[in-house]
């Protein structure tokens, strides 16, 4: 299955750049360039795009807003945003999770890292590694706390399932929470999907950001 990827960046060099490393992975295309978010918006409700990849500051409308918006548009449902730009900085780092990208990267990766985080996003994973994600949305939150949510939200999963979201939100993979509980890694995946759909996260990254939010884990 052929991954759909839109590219949005104000610098043309920059998008013909990733074009060819994206165009040369024979399961990813490029169907579309943006120079702003506008034109974001404006294309993916023309062009479906599985994974746009965005780049923070643009004019017009920059690719925090823009995250935003196609988060919160449910014609958008199932386009995943993978945040790559020259401005690591880690408050945009926080703001791009919590806008509701999948993850974020920085524009000094090779072919081989972006392909690979475009297919781990368009699969609704965390692109960074676990302890990674582990590590920056605990800081970061703790940092910068975002709206709060009630805990009683966590009353819609089970036992079972709020042991597997705190082990994610922990830093462990899905190999490893299985070896700790005892069960397939398959039986995790089927939790961990259970516990977005009930949590309405968008991804991994999202499930993690609910747990610290709600208290199930602690920064």
């Amino acid at each position: 299955m052929t991954i759909r990827v839109l590219l949005a960046d104000d610098q043309p060099l920059i998008r013909a750049g990733f074009r060819v490393l994206i165009d040369s992975a024979p399961d990813l295309e490029v169907v579309g360039e943006a120079a702003d978010g506008l034109e974001v918006l404006a294309q993916l409700r023309t062009s479906r795009a599985d994974v746009v990849v965005m780049d923070i500051r643009m004019p017009r409308l920059d690719g925090l807003e823009t995250t935003r918006r196609i988060t919160a548009d449910e014609n958008f449902d199932g386009v995943k945003v993978l945040v790559v730009t020259t401005f690591e900085i880690d408050d945009h780092v926080a703001q791009a999770i919590e806008a509701g990208a999948g993850g974020f990267l920085g524009k000094g990766v090779d072919a081989s890292e972006l392909q690979a985080a475009i297919r781990t996003v368009a699969q609704g994973d965390a692109l960074l590694s676990p302890k990674a994600t582990k590590a920056l949305i605990g800081r970061f939150l703790a940092q910068r706390p975002s709206e709060p949510v009630h805990p009683e939200r966590l009353d819609a999963l089970t036992q079972r399932e709020r042991e597997v979201v705190a082990l994610a939100a922990g830093g462990m993979s899905n190999d490893e929470i299985a070896h700790e509980l005892v069960v397939s890694p398959l039986t995790v995946k089927t939790h961990v999907n259970r516990a977005m759909m009930k949590l309405q996260a968008r991804d991994r990254a999202q499930l993690v950001v609910v747990a610290h939010q709600t208290g199930l884990v602690r920064a």
